[in-house]
This record gives structure tokens, C-alpha cells and sequence, in this order.
């Protein structure tokens, strides 16, 4: 929880409901602000005469020699008064006219940054992500007929511009041009004869109500049970509930009916998605539903419309938002329901800045605000199926795909046995000959083949034949991959990027440089050559730009005008093509090392998300499965469908190694440009680890990315029993040692990355 700043005096606030501030009989002309910046906690300010301010109040306040905007944070009643008197406070220089944050939601970000070990106002800078929406929008100006009787000379033009406002409503400038067929000159120029006025207007509704009474479609016996259970659950407060259903099940439209009821008494609905840029299908479906599309927040959006979907939350206008994992904290004003859809998906975890899982912190605001939250999967996280298993959270089953189309058949092909071979006028090839056998006949019958290779580009190394020089990021320790089609090298962890040069840059030899591995553009150039007639397209997060391209291109997919589709792990969430008929995993063993500790469940997941979207229709589907190592529990889990011997497996071994969420899991990565200073901090805080039963400190250690933008980094791992917090012992610890300014500490509690 945040502190309470003066000039030296610190408190720490409740989380009080709203209402006047605590202690105001005493000091009543003083608030603690809450600003969403990196400090340490909310900041004392006077109060200006005869403008009372309560919790959750949205102010401009004085800061140094700028203004900025903050929160109204609540204090304790008993805490200690001011040290610093109340002659020498700066005041609150206004309240913007928007509502005031909730005291559920204060509570909720209180609780992200203590649970985080993030500043307050850091978590607070994501609730207050979109400054220009604390103004009121600009009116809109619109035209409209002035009374009187037009001139009986008129231009044809002109004319049609009055037909148009003829007993209706005043228009926007460009609306009324576009549906008269004139230019904006011709409007303004009525307006020079006195024919047309200009009115202001309010600004238009962000999205259409969405109609919960609208009839969806008929479900199944075993949907039709889920989906009341479902609703049920509105009525009883807080619940968690895993909605687990092999893919094609129709999960989407079970959780559809608890939006409805959700709807229907008044409360707004959440939906998060691992990748909103790429979810048009979903956001059709949702249209089609409710006869209205959600609002939307994600990274891809403008300012104007950011600005417009904030203020739409706040103020209970947007019924249902669909978006990233940062509409977690949209300032609801009503919400009664959160869905995460594809809960496992490790894109629900945010590394940068204020570490989080949204996830997690969906079930925290779930439960602060008494209302449900639905996890959806084909593939449940470990954590979310040993909390189901345990009663902790309720669990829902779909165990077949809808309107009778069967599972996949899933064949593992082993590439010691059947070797990929060269391709002319390509070279290496990586296609197995069952896997091409298996293009051509499905090319054959007119139906779909998606190749998946989880690796952007064209090759993920280039080395020199002469010397063994390999091309290296200058900021990081990883490789520059190749990116063919764009002519250009980059590096996926920085974004740094350089052309492809001719001459190897340490021998100086023309024509030795070397493309080592795959990457899917290489895939596509091996399909050109096997398949010269098949249309094939290539599906990745730098070749699809934005939404509006992804919905082009899913279209193009779901009319059959594309054969063949190469991609990366965008394509194996959610999408439905009916006549996808074949799935090949190229390289099905590419996420099973590497030192994570969920390596082969986050393997297993995007594997079977893969082959689900096999055979989902009508046309029955397989999946081949390329892989060196056949013998594998995930690649004999995935072969044989026996996915809950899968888990089980795993489970024992987290259970034996005292791994989440068997135990507590925190990372402590620190960061500098110079290596000695990062060095010193990192041997001063080995010395002040302080000892705790059942807590184990590994580190410190290069980091497996041990350069990254030019900062040198180190970690420090920290194990904890179950049932134990880390966060105590961080806190005592990282109070014992001084951590210079120029090196960068980044606390990660749960982490998911481990590089």
C-alpha cells in the first residue's frame, strides 16, 4: 500500500469506501494524492476553500514545476498527523469532471503493488494510462436547416445538401458531404447564405448498447448445462470457475449466455484475450450474438479512441469491453463479470515495468469486488486445474467438439526416421516426406493445410562458412535473425535492426554468410518450390500489421482463397476455418528445453491450441507432429489425447522439486549499463541475504540474456515453500543494501520468463 507524503512524513493509508475523508473534523483541508508516477507513495495537499474532495476523486496538483494529474487516495483515520505544517502545503489545483475511481478499484491497485512489490503510483499509471481522457471530449459540430424558404436559384449541389437535412437531425460536417455527394466548401457556403446554421453536438456513443435479450444460437445438452451453471454463479458473489472444453466445443458461446445474464442485471461485463489485435472472428461472433460489437481496448489503438473507451468505462457507457491484458485496469464503474479467455496463455504475463499476471490479478479483482470470473481453456494452466481439483475453484467439462465433428487424428512423425530432404533451388528442406505426402493429397481434395513454426523470419542465425562469425545484436547477447522478405536483420529482444550485409563483418568475405534453421519464411520459400500452384500466405505477428489486416486475412482464409497457411503461434488461438483439414508442426520439440519450468506444459499447450484447429467442421482432420523425440510424455500426451496423464506427470514433478503452485517462485533481476557496478550490487546483496526457514536464494548469475539495450544483467532467484510469501522477505532484504540509481531493479514475483 502506498505511503502518505509531506516532506518527510509517512503513513500508510486504508482502504476506506468513499465518502469524506477520515479525520476531516481535525484536518479538514488536507488529502493525500496518489500520482501515477514511480515514487514511493501519495503526496499531501491542501484542500482549496469551499471545494471538498473524497477518495477516488481525480485532481491536477502541483508537482515541482509542472502539473499532473493524480488520484484522491484514502488515509488512515489513526494514522500520525503531518509532520510538515499546513502553511507550507502546495493545494490541489482543480477536480476533473469524470468520475471518481471506485473504492473497489483503489483497493485493487493497493493490492497489485503490495502483492508486486511495485509503487503504488507505477500500478496507478496503468489505471491512468490515457491523460487527454480526465477532459471532456470536443462537441461535435453538426448542421442543420435554418427556418425560411431557400432561394429558388440553388446549384444542384446545394440542393442536395438540403434534401438531406430535410426534416432530420443536424449531421456532422463529413457525414452530411459524404451522403449529399459535395464537398465541405458546398456546406459552408449554405451556411454564408444563411440556409444551414452550425450546432454542437455530444460527442456519439464509443459502441451500441449490446442486446442481451437477443437469442443465441441453439446449444447442445452438455452447453446448455454449462451455460446455467454459468448464470447461477451470478447470483452467489465471488466465484472461480474453469470452463475446460476441448477445442470446438463451443466454450465461446456458453460463456456468451453468462455475458447476457451479466447484462441483464445491470452490470458490466470484461473479456480479456491473449491477442486482441488478431481477434476478429471472436469479435464477430460477439456482434452477430448481441447484434452490437464490445468496446475494445488494446496496444493498436489511437489516442482519440483510447481516450473515448476510458471515459466509456468510467462512466458505465461501455456494457461489455473486450481487450489486453491492460483493460484489467479500466476504471469500471459497474462490473459483475471478468472472462479470460484461453487463461493458460502465457501472453497473460507482463515482464515489463510493473510485473504482473493478469490472470491472477482478474481472480483479486474478482473477489474484491464479490462478483464471478471464468477461466476458459482447452488447456487449463497447472495452477488453474490443481485449484479446481482442490474445490478451490468450480469446474465446468466439454468434452466433445459441437454439431458432432470429431477430434483430430494426431500422428507423430520421427524425423530420425524420415529425414527431411533437400529441395531444388532451395536447398535444405524441412518439410518430412510423410508431412509432404500428406500437403499434397490435402491440395489434392481442395481443402487447407496449416504448417506451423514458431520462429518469426527467415533463419534465426546467420553465420560466415569461412571464418565460423556468427551475426550478433550489438546490444544484446542473441543472435540477429534474418527477416528475407524485408531485406534486414533484427533482434527480437531490443528491436534493433541493421541491413543484410554482403561481406562477412569479421572476415570480410563476399557470399560466405549462411542462414542456419528455419524461420517460417524459409518454410514458405520450401513450399513455393514443392508447391508452386498452392496459395499460401504467411502468418506472423511482423507480417500481419494491426487488426484490420488480420480480419482481411482470416477472411481470405475462412473463403478458401488461400491453400496453405505457415504461422507462428497467432494462429493456433481461437480461429475456426472449416475447411482446415491438415495441421503439420514443423519443428514440434522447439519449447521443450531450455530451462523453463514449464516448458512441457507450455509446449503441450500450444501444441494441442495447433491441432485444434484440425477438422473442426464437417471434414474430419489430422495433425502430423515432426519431433526427434517421439518417447516424450507431451509428444506421447498429444499422440494418444491423454491429456490428464499428461498433467498428472507434471504435477508430481512440481510437487517433488517444490515448484509453483506447489511453492513460491521471485525473481530478482538487476540491470546496468556498467558490469563492475552491477557486479559490486549484486555481491552486497549475496552478503545481506537474511536466513528464513524454507526460503532458498540461488544467484547470483548472468542472466541467459546477460546483455539486453546495452545494460548488463544479473538474477537473483528466490524458492519459497508453499505457503510462505516471499514478499516479506524481499522487503527485509532489499532494505539492508543501497542500490545505486544508475542500475535497475526489477522484482518479479511468479515469474513466467527466465531469461
Amino acid at each position: 500500500m502506498p505511503d502518505r507524503h509531506t516532506s518527510a512524513a509517512k503513513t500508510s493509508p486504508n482502504a476506506a469506501e468513499s465518502g469524506p475523508i477520515p479525520g476531516a473534523e481535525s484536518a479538514p483541508d488536507v488529502v493525500s494524492v496518489l500520482l501515477p508516477l514511480p515514487l514511493p507513495g501519495a503526496y499531501d495537499y491542501l484542500v482549496p476553500a469551499g471545494r471538498p474532495l473524497h477518495p477516488g476523486d481525480v485532481v491536477r496538483v502541483p508537482l515541482g514545476r509542472r502539473e499532473v494529474a493524480g488520484v484522491v487516495w484514502d488515509r488512515p483515520a489513526d494514522g500520525p498527523p503531518a509532520e510538515v505544517p499546513a502553511n507550507r502545503l502546495k493545494s490541489v489545483l482543480s477536480r476533473y469532471e469524470v468520475p471518481p475511481f471506485p473504492a473497489v478499484q483503489r483497493r485493487f491497485l493497493d493490492w497489485v503493488a503490495t502483492y508486486t512489490m511495485a509503487s503504488p503510483g507505477a500500478v496507478l499509471r496503468m489505471a491512468l494510462s490515457v491523460p487527454a481522457a480526465l477532459e471532456p471530449p470536443r462537441p461535435v459540430a453538426a448542421y442543420r436547416l435554418r427556418a425560411g424558404a431557400p432561394p429558388a436559384k440553388l446549384t444542384a449541389a446545394r440542393r442536395r445538401v438540403l434534401a438531406e437535412l430535410a426534416d432530420g437531425p443536424a449531421r456532422p460536417l463529413a457525414e452530411l458531404a459524404r451522403a449529399a455527394g459535395v464537398s465541405p466548401s458546398v456546406i459552408k457556403g449554405l451556411c454564408d447564405l444563411g440556409l444551414v446554421e452550425s450546432v454542437a453536438l455530444p460527442p456519439r456513443p464509443v459502441v451500441a448498447a449490446p442486446d442481451h435479450g437477443r437469442a443465441g444460437p441453439s446449444l447442445s445438452a452438455d452447453q446448455a448445462a454449462a451455460a446455467a451453471a454459468l448464470v447461477e454463479t451470478l447470483a452467489g458473489g465471488f466465484a472461480v470457475t474453469v470452463l475446460d472444453g476441448v477445442t470446438g466445443s463451443g466454450k465461446t458461446e456458453v460463456y456468451f449466455e453468462a455475458i447476457a445474464a451479466a447484462l441483464a442485471r445491470g452490470r458490466q461485463v470484461l473479456v480479456l484475450l491473449p491477442e486482441i489485435a488478431l481477434s476478429a472472428q471472436w469479435l464477430a461472433r460477439f456482434a452477430e450474438r448481441f447484434g452490437a460489437a464490445p468496446a475494445v481496448w488494446h496496444s493498436e489503438l489511437t489516442t482519440t479512441q483510447r481516450r473515448a473507451t476510458w471515459r466509456a468505462v468510467a462512466y458505465g457507457e461501455a456494457r461489455v469491453v473486450v481487450g489486453a491484458r491492460s483493460a484489467l485496469f479500466l476504471p469500471f464503474a459497474e462490473l459483475g463479470l471478468i472472462v479470460i479467455d484461453e487463461e493458460h496463455d502465457a501472453a497473460f504475463k507482463q515482464e515489463d515495468g510493473v510485473a504482473y499476471h493478469a490472470r491472477d490479478m482478474a481472480v483479486v479483482r474478482a473477489q474484491l469486488g464479490a462478483f464471478p470470473i471464468i477461466l476458459v481453456s482447452a488447456t487449463p494452466s497447472l495452477e488453474s486445474a490443481v485449484n479446481a481439483d482442490a474445490g478451490r475453484y468450480g469446474r465446468l467439462h466439454l468434452p466433445d467438439r459441437h454439431g458432432g465433428a470429431r477430434m483430430p487424428e494426431v500422428t507423430l512423425v520421427d524425423l530420425r526416421r524420415h529425414k527431411p530432404q533437400r529441395v531444388e533451388g532451395v536447398g535444405q528442406g524441412w518439410l518430412s516426406p510423410p508431412l509432404r505426402q500428406a500437403v499434397a493429397e490435402t491440395l489434392a481434395a481442395g481443402e487447407q493445410t496449416m504448417l506451423f513454426l514458431n520462429r518469426r523470419g527467415y533463419a534465426p542465425l546467420t553465420l560466415c562458412r569461412t571464418c565460423g562469425h556468427r551475426l550478433q545484436c550489438p546490444q544484446c547477447t542473441a543472435w540477429l535473425v534474418e527477416h528475407r522478405l524485408a531485406g534486414r536483420l533484427q533482434c527480437h529482444h531490443c528491436g534493433h535492426q541493421a541491413a543484410i550485409p554482403e561481406a562477412c563483418p569479421a572476415c570480410r568475405t563476399e557470399g560466405a554468410l549462411a542462414a542456419c534453421g528455419p524461420g517460417v519464411e524459409r518454410l514458405a520459400e520450401e513450399v513455393a518450390a514443392l508447391f508452386p500452384e498452392a496459395r499460401t500466405t504467411v502468418m506472423a505477428s511482423d507480417t500481419v500489421s494491426g487488426p484490420s489486416a488480420a480480419a482481411a486475412l482470416l477472411t481470405a482464409i475462412v473463403a478458401r482463397e488461400i491453400d496453405i497457411v505457415i504461422g507462428t503461434q497467432i494462429v493456433a488461438k481461437g480461429h475456426h476455418f472449416p475447411y482446415l483439414t491438415l495441421v503439420g508442426v514443423v519443428d514440434a520439440d522447439l519449447g521443450l528445453f531450455g530451462g523453463d519450468l514449464r516448458a512441457a506444459e507450455r509446449t503441450h499447450q500450444l501444441l494441442h491450441q495447433v491441432a485444434g484447429r484440425a477438422g473442426r467442421a464437417e471434414h474430419a482432420g489430422r495433425v502430423l507432429l515432426q519431433t526427434v523425440e517421439p518417447t516424450h510424455p507431451v509428444m506421447q500426451a498429444l499422440a494418444s489425447g491423454d491429456r490428464d496423464r499428461f498433467m498428472d506427470l507434471e504435477i508430481e514433478t512440481r510437487i517433488r522439486a517444490g515448484l509453483p503452485p506447489f511453492g513460491h517462485l521471485a525473481a530478482l533481476i538487476l540491470s546496468d549499463p556498467d558490469a563492475g557496478r552491477v557486479d559490486g550490487v549484486c555481491r552486497a546483496l549475496a552478503r545481506a541475504v537474511p536466513g528464513a526457514d524454507g526460503i532458498d536464494v540461488f544467484g547470483p548469475a548472468p542472466a541467459p540474456l546477460a546483455i539486453l539495450r546495452g545494460r548488463h544483467r544479473r538474477r537473483f532467484l528466490l524458492k519459497a515453500r508453499r505457503g510462505l510469501r516471499p514478499q516479506p522477505f524481499l522487503r527485509q532484504w532489499l532494505a539492508a543494501v543501497r542500490i545505486p540509481s544508475q542500475t535497475r531493479l526489477q522484482i518479479d514475483i511468479d515469474p513466467y520468463s527466465f531469461l
